[in-house]
């Protein structure tokens, strides 16, 4: 286990032959973080063949679900719900699943999956075969009326497969990003909420103008576009919420099905901090990247929880400053909405990964430490509007005052370009307690002085909405396709997607 730089170093990718592969590099946000057992892709031999898994997200009844399969006799070597995952697309899927015809008739008769996470429904659309062309031709209000789109050509391989994923959707509503590697072909498949990204490239030859026309040398499939220039390829689109999709050699990807949202759930919940923080500044989402999002949000603090003076001796003090790097697009748009200038009081260390995700507060906050050095030079005398994209735990925040003042900064106002953190995650985002969250124990003002910072603001909840989704609906006004806009906001206002059972 280890940075990717370390472990693929060229001796071992000089090893690595063959025409697809899938890997991953996100720690596991349930059953540990330290064990090599958890390393993903997870690989299993089964009857129909060998199948290997890699998955973003965290299952919602992840407890049930590892009961359901123990009483199926399987055993579970982890604390993973990833291995989870990998166990039921091992298990025989019910007869249901396997066919069309049959599949439509038990859905006819309610005889449906549980938690709601059907597949088909009464109103059902076959299609002889869907290319990733012609899935732009579906009219977006029949998707949006849970109408199910399966292959009737598939070949029994592509079918055993299907069938599997189709029940395992049938187990859980959420939340997922799913790749699949499957007898020489690739699978993507992404919840019905659509919680966790994941996305389509074109892999284009090293001399080719990267565009659409270029002809195709492969297909990719990622949680981020941000991926997809270091090996020549371009975005296409989202993997559409509750879509299953087909990427095997040459050929174009194919959409093998459409799992609908429970009833009543008429719009999508991709995690909105996903734009806060967690998605790289360069990704494209949703058909915008998560910089101009995050450059949005700074206008909007800015208009919301402005910082004031009284003279003009006061105001030539004031700099805007970004906690970097996640927070420079934020910092970026707060002085251009507020005409202050921007400067940077940090530089940060590169070789350093982020603090939020160290398993330990020892770790994070030796972490902090290394991770940024005070530019004083640029903090001398000033008052300081320090930008930040969240506050977690309130562990690098602090710090980072401390810095500030000690290198001869007046006054530090702390804006924070999302709403307070009060809830957990329990879908991805490594937020196990109420008791972690800063907020949840001291107001803004309160907080403010626990740090020693002259101010601090939030952006408040229909702010952040506003930066997320204005650039979504500008394109759905300029474009000829719409399609229903949600975000999950569980964190910040304890609304989860489906009831939880704990």
């Amino acid at each position: 286990m280890g940075l990717v730089s370390n472990i693929f170093n060229e001796a071992n990718m000089l090893t690595l032959k063959g025409n697809l592969g899938i890997g991953h590099t996100r720690y596991s946000t349930m059953g540990g973080c330290d064990n090599v057992q958890l390393a993903q892709p997870f690989v299993v031999h089964t009857s129909y063949g060998s199948i290997a898994v890699a998955h973003n997200g965290e299952l919602v009844n992840s407890g049930p679900l590892r009961q359901k399969i123990l009483e199926n006799g399987v055993g579970l070597s982890t604390g993973s719900d990833s291995e989870l995952i990998t166990q039921c697309l091992s298990m025989p899927p019910p007869e249901c699943f396997r066919n069309v015809q049959a599949h439509e008739s038990a859905s006819k008769n309610g005889q449906n999956g549980t938690n709601g996470a059907t597949l088909l429904t009464p109103d059902v659309t076959v299609l002889d075969g869907l290319s990733d062309d012609s899935f732009k031709l579906i009219d977006p209000k029949k998707r949006n009326k849970k109408i199910s789109v399966i292959r009737r050509s598939a070949s029994q391989s592509e079918e055993e497969i299907l069938s599997r994923l189709r029940h395992f959707a049938s187990l859980t509503p959420l939340s997922y990003s799913l790749v699949v590697m499957f007898n020489e072909c690739i699978y993507g498949l992404r919840d019905p909420f659509g919680n966790r990204p994941l996305c389509i490239g074109k892999l284009v030859s090293i001399d080719s103008k990267i565009g659409s026309t270029a002809e195709a040398e492969g297909w990719v499939i990622s949680s981020e576009s941000c991926s997809f220039p270091s090996i020549h390829a371009y975005l296409v689109r989202d993997v559409e919420p509750g879509e299953i999709i087909k990427l095997e050699r040459n050929q174009p990807p194919k959409t093998l099905g459409i799992i609908p949202r429970p009833p009543n759930h008429d719009s999508p919940a991709f995690c909105i901090f996903e734009y806060v923080y967690f998605a790289k500044a360069d990704s494209i989402i949703e058909d915008q990247t998560v910089y101009a999002v995050r450059q949005t949000c700074g206008h909007q603090l800015a208009r919301e929880a402005p910082v004031t003076w009284s003279t003009p001796e006061e105001k030539a003090k004031l700099v805007v400053a970004p906690v970097p790097e996640s927070s420079v697009p934020a910092a970026l748009g707060f002085a251009e909405e507020s005409g202050i200038p921007f400067m940077e009081v940090f530089c940060k260390n590169r070789y350093v990964g982020r603090t939020f995700i160290q398993p330990s507060t020892r770790l994070r906050r030796l972490g902090v430490a290394k991770k940024f050095g005070p530019l004083i030079a640029n903090c001398m005398g000033k008052t300081i509007i320090l930008i930040d994209d969240s506050i977690v735990r309130g562990t690098t925040i602090g710090q980072l005052v401390r810095m500030l003042k000690d290198a001869g900064a007046e006054d530090v106002h702390i804006r924070i370009a999302s709403p307070p953190l009060l809830y957990p995650c329990y879908m991805g985002i490594n937020i196990p307690t109420r008791d972690e969250l800063i907020a949840n124990h001291m107001n803004a003002d309160q907080l403010a002085t626990s740090l020693g910072a002259k101010s601090l603001k939030y952006l408040s909840l229909d702010g952040l909405k506003y930066s997320v989704q204005l650039g979504i609906k500008e394109k759905q006004k300029k474009g000829d396709r719409s399609y229903p806009i949600g975000h999950c906001v569980a964190c910040l206002n304890g609304e989860y997607p489906v009831p939880l059972d704990f």
